[in-house]
């Protein structure tokens, strides 16, 4: 189609759009029905007996807080990588505070070795991780892809990832509210591993959720 019949066609067809809210305020919204979602399913699950006592604990603060802003950060990088016109290296938001998060666990395990030597690093089975930070994180996972859907976004794959961090790790934030299991290892490998895997995941399935509405011009 030659280029002036592409602008007459688009002229006579073109459907007025509402322009989406920028990347912070659509990151604002999702935090707001993702906590509310969160809290709701603490309170149904019941709060741990200790939470009062690991408020006051540093190591706890630092991985819950960590936790938080991978959250909060891969939600606004998902939002941008949805909408045109910003950068694809805002991908990297989340990393500083996913580093953190890393690092902080990986000291938990240094400190329990030479404590304990090798005994530290005998992890215990924790099943039900992986379907706790699922169920935490449902429904900020349908809130993030229905926002993303809304938007165009030219990289799915890393988009979807981002949103399934942001869900992921939110997951992860609720879970440590009523899910005592404190080990460092344990920690690391089923519940930090589990939002990575959600992660993967995503971004695996990430064409399938974000596609493209293409439009078929007969030339």
């Amino acid at each position: 189609m030659k280029t002036d019949d592409l602008i007459r066609h688009l002229s006579a067809n073109a459907t007025p759009v509402r322009r989406l809210p920028p990347a912070w305020a659509q990151a604002a919204q999702w935090l707001l029905v993702a906590l509310f979602s969160v809290a709701l399913v603490v309170l149904l699950v019941s709060p741990r007996p200790d939470l009062a006592v690991k408020l006051g604990e540093m190591r706890f603060l630092i991985e819950e807080g960590a936790a938080f802003a991978t959250a909060v950060t891969a939600a606004m990088a998902a939002f941008c990588l949805a909408t045109p016109g910003h950068s694809r290296k805002l991908a990297l938001l989340p990393a500083v505070p996913l580093a953190l998060w890393f690092t902080s666990l990986g000291l938990d395990c240094l400190r329990a070795w030479l404590a304990f030597g090798w005994k530290a690093f005998q992890v215990e089975l924790d099943w039900v991780c992986l379907p706790a930070i699922a169920m935490v994180g449902a429904v900020p996972a349908l809130a993030i892809v229905a926002m993303l859907r809304r938007g165009a976004p030219l990289a799915p794959r890393m988009t979807v990832m981002l949103g399934g961090l942001a869900a992921a790790a939110i997951g992860d934030f609720g879970l440590r509210l009523f899910h005592p299991q404190d080990a460092g290892l344990t920690v690391l490998i089923w519940q930090f591993g589990s939002v990575l895997l959600f992660s993967a995941l995503a971004g695996w399935s990430g064409h399938f959720f974000l596609r493209w509405r293409h439009v078929r011009l007969a030339g």
